[in-house]
């Protein structure tokens, strides 16, 4: 039977009313049940190397001596009950009990705590995992999580990307729908150093829609109102930063302007339609 409930305890085992309450002995302070544990434990531990043996007839009996052991740790109680879940956020529930692959009453040892983390890190949104036996009846999944980053548009697709560039999803994104646009081949790998710099002036990254890569050394950024600033190869974050505060002492942004070129570092080229004439205002001359 499929683990329902692996989120939640078990239900409360408190007496009915009128009857005594009955004294439980864990299972792991029962001296049988922890030889049992011990012998199993040894067993295991040796199963890489004397019960493997040239896969002899040896190894066969000493191999199905462990699997005997094994199960006789099952009827001790060692089984898995619970699965506890650390750090999920978008991951479903229904995604990780797949990749989980555990029945209710299995025994606890039996389950292979690596292969589990190799199917938990091939879900989407998992970054990395670990899968931890607490005994007697537990099983404890840590994950962490991708961090949405961007959305890459490639080939009139849209993907969301993570902090590295990588692929997250490509279907079901739309609540993703209010991050940077990043497009070009380079973009993705480039678009965590594009939103550091974006970022440093809160302001502006308020405005910025999507940001476009050009030759793969630079940026366009496409601001709200349709208005295209070209950011510098090099420098790009102090460019950034003379575009806010040519905003804050002139409010260059709410004037009739589509281009704002940023590539010369002393002076601010503006041009009122994409291909019209330019205007070039040097630092001395500001208005």
């Amino acid at each position: 039977m499929s683990i329902l409930n692996w989120f939640v305890g078990n239900e409360d085992p408190s007496p009915r009313r009128g009857q005594p309450r009955r004294r439980v002995v864990p299972i792991w302070r029962r001296r049988g049940a922890l030889i049992a544990l011990a012998v199993v434990m040894l067993v295991a531990a040796a199963g890489g190397g004397m019960w493997t043996w040239n896969n002899g007839l040896i190894g066969r009996a000493a191999d199905q001596a462990k699997w005997n052991l094994i199960a006789l740790s099952g009827k001790l109680g060692f089984t898995v009950e619970d699965v506890l879940v650390v750090g999920r956020s978008q991951t479903t529930r229904e995604e990780l009990m797949k990749a989980v692959r555990l029945a209710r009453g299995a025994p606890i040892l039996a389950y292979d705590l690596e292969e589990a983390r190799r199917r938990i890190e091939a879900l989407p949104w998992i970054g990395s995992a670990s899968v931890e036996r607490m005994l007697p009846d537990t099983i404890l999944l840590s994950v962490v999580e991708r961090q949405p980053l961007a959305l890459w548009q490639s080939q009139g697709r849209f993907s969301l990307i993570d902090q590295m560039g990588k692929v997250i999803l490509n279907q079901s994104i739309e609540q993703f729908s209010d991050l940077l646009v990043v497009v070009g081949e380079d973009a993705p790998k480039n678009a965590a150093a594009l939103l550091d710099i974006l970022q440093t002036q809160p302001q502006l990254m308020d405005l910025a829609k999507s940001a476009v890569r050009v030759g793969q050394r630079r940026w366009n950024v496409r601001l709200r109102g349709d208005i295209d600033v070209r950011l510098p190869a090099e420098r790009a974050a102090a460019a950034w930063s003379r575009l806010a505060e040519y905003e804050s002492r002139h409010g260059i942004l709410s004037r009739d302007v589509k281009v704002l070129d940023l590539r010369l570092p002393d002076r601010l080229i503006v041009r009122k339609t994409p291909n019209g004439p330019e205007i070039k205002i040097p630092p001395e001359r500001e208005t």
